[in-house]
């Protein structure tokens, strides 16, 4: 099994930066992707960003140029620095781990609980 355990979300004003971060423990495997996705009120959940194991990132449009995903392989732990932030990134940002079992499985998410984000006007 995989735990995922966020920190870092709160309350900012409108310009202001928070940083998340996210412990994974567990049977976590060296090959896997990593990603921060969010889910503000009425809303459907949508990808923030996505980083691998060797470092390729991917950003959706709304968060590119002002956030940053990135991740420490040794501590098993991912981050993502956001900055510049605006009232549309307020939500509640989920981290999330896919890894196959093996390697023609198919790929296995895991998610943590999720931590607020809050953007002030």
């Amino acid at each position: 099994q995989v735990q995922l355990v966020e920190s870092g979300g709160g309350l900012v004003q409108a310009g202001g930066s928070l940083r998340l971060s996210c412990a994974a423990s567990g049977r976590i495997f060296s090959s896997n992707i990593m990603a921060w996705h969010r889910q503000a009120p009425g809303k459907q959940r949508e990808l923030v960003a996505s980083i691998t194991s060797d470092g390729s990132t991917n950003y959706a449009d709304s968060v590119k140029g002002r956030f940053t995903i990135s991740r420490d392989n040794a501590k098993k732990t991912v981050f993502l620095q956001m900055n510049s932030l605006k009232p549309e990134d307020t939500a509640v940002y989920y981290c999330n781990l896919a890894q196959k079992l093996s390697t023609w499985a198919q790929y296995v998410n895991y998610w943590g609980q999720g931590t607020q984000v809050t953007v002030s006007s």
